[in-house]
């Protein structure tokens, strides 16, 4: 869950000041794969960039397993961990920004209460880092079970146990993290920076961005797809240079190109009912939308 460092040879990026996206929300809204994506962005433009998982540091020092009533915010006991495993998780973040070069890190837990958020904020501010909240907020059933089936029951916490008690359980947990929590406010929060994302991306609010860093974070988020899709990629059909045993070029299809681009195009129209929301782009080698090359028409 952890990322570090860059996963390839770009140009470095640098932020003037480090940089921690703290995510928040209930279980079961996408925190932790947007998170991870967003660092996995981030380290490929060029930050270096890691993600601190405070459920990994609540079950290292609290143990696994816990029942739901372990997040009843009525426990002070439980409360007294879970806040002890969030200001671990802060210490190891800023030791990794102060002694590893750290640029950016993503704090991911639910971080559902104000009281929370500004012991996160005060943490970090004292020590010149700044703050960006990113808060996914779902009411979709359909998206939230299915969250909860294909991801929460194959966590740590679960492990061993029924499908049936997991999930009973999972939303159980749900329950009283809801009892807490206080979303983010216009209001109370507006000299914050913050996005919050609604139903995995069909809206959007944006409050006070600052600094290119975080205008990437955010273009980034409003053109991220969450929930599974399928890509299918196919090259132009044969080309009249491609026939001679040549490549490259800039030559019209072959009768064996001109075959093949029709019978691709017969293929996808009978098939469209089995593939809602198709859409078909086309790219050249420089990855440009559209192209120029004879190809091109003949293709689409």
């Amino acid at each position: 869950d952890s990322f570090s460092g860059p996963v390839c040879d770009r140009p470095v990026m640098r932020v003037n000041n480090p940089l921690v996206i703290v995510m928040v929300g209930l279980p079961a809204r996408g925190k932790t794969f947007m998170g991870l994506k967003v660092a996995r962005y981030l380290r490929w433009i060029g930050y270096t960039t890691k993600a601190f998982n405070v459920g990994e540091y609540r079950r290292r020092d609290a143990g696994i397993q816990k029942p739901a009533s372990f997040f009843d915010p009525e426990n002070d006991e439980a409360m007294d961990q879970r806040k002890k495993a969030a200001l671990t998780a802060l210490g190891d973040l800023v030791e990794w920004i102060n002694q590893d070069g750290g640029e950016v890190a993503v704090l991911d837990a639910t971080n559902t209460t104000r009281v929370r958020r500004e012991l996160v904020f005060d943490f970090l501010a004292a020590k010149g880092i700044r703050v960006l909240f990113v808060e996914t907020i779902c009411d979709d059933n359909e998206i939230i079970e299915a969250n909860i089936k294909e991801v929460k029951v194959n966590s740590p916490d679960y492990k061993d146990l029924s499908m049936e008690y997991a999930i009973e359980d999972f939303r159980k947990r749900i329950d009283f993290y809801r009892k807490a929590y206080e979303p983010l406010s216009e209001d109370y929060d507006k000299r914050k920076s913050y996005i919050q994302v609604f139903n995995v991306g069909q809206r959007f609010i944006v409050n006070n961005i600052k600094g290119h860093c975080q205008s990437r974070i955010v273009y980034y988020l409003m053109n991220l797809h969450v929930r599974p899709r399928r890509i299918f990629l196919t090259r132009h059909g044969e080309s009249e240079l491609n026939a001679e045993g040549k490549i490259g070029g800039n030559s019209n299809l072959s009768p064996n190109g001109r075959a093949y681009a029709q019978t691709l195009g017969e293929f996808i129209v009978s098939r469209r009912d089995e593939l809602p929301g198709l859409k078909v782009n086309y790219f050249r080698g420089s990855m440009k939308w559209k192209s120029n090359s004879k190809r091109y028409g003949r293709v689409s």
